[in-house]
């Protein structure tokens, strides 16, 4: 795998959720955009085969040594069901840092980083089965763009991913 780029690190204790600004990393599947909290982003990498593991849900796609970490990746497009992925040199893992766990996350592509204000998240609508809510911080609004926030910590500690422990 070839390094891309490294987000810069926040050192100390990670801000408050009542923080009025929020520092997300944006990327896309299909459509869609969406953005996570830049403190659990460790690196970003080229998609890279990976070894797959047997009897694994459909949305993991194996596992990678990174620097002598096993790391399981999981392929986001599947787990929000939005269609076959297709993986490109745009196709970027990224490498996140939850609990002390280290996680692979695959999508599209990577926009960029933005800082968002509390004005400019909104609470996200109920949207039924189509997506749980749960793993939504809100709706993150930049001029045109409309980006959706996931909760990462929520995603990666649910009892249907159990990769990591419950994040408190």
């Amino acid at each position: 795998m070839a390094e891309i780029m490294t987000p810069p690190q926040h050192r100390g204790a990670a801000a408050p959720a009542t923080s009025s600004r929020l520092e997300v990393v944006t990327f896309t599947l299909g459509q869609e955009e969406y953005g996570i909290d830049i403190q659990k982003v460790q690196e970003l990498r080229g998609y890279d085969a990976v070894t797959r593991i047997a009897n694994a849900p459909e949305y993991i796609k194996g596992v990678v040594n990174l620097r002598g970490i096993i790391v399981p990746i999981i392929d986001m497009r599947i787990k929000f069901k939005l269609g076959t992925p297709s993986y490109d040199q745009f196709t970027v893992v990224i490498v996140l840092n939850i609990g002390g766990r280290v996680v692979g996350m695959v999508v599209d592509s990577v926009s960029d980083v933005i800082t968002l204000s509390a004005e400019q998240i909104k609470p996200a609508p109920e949207m039924g089965s189509v997506l749980d809510t749960d793993y939504l911080i809100g709706l993150g609004t930049l001029d045109e763009r409309m980006l959706i926030l996931v909760d990462i910590d929520k995603l990666m500690s649910s009892d249907e991913m159990g990769l990591i422990e419950k994040v408190v």
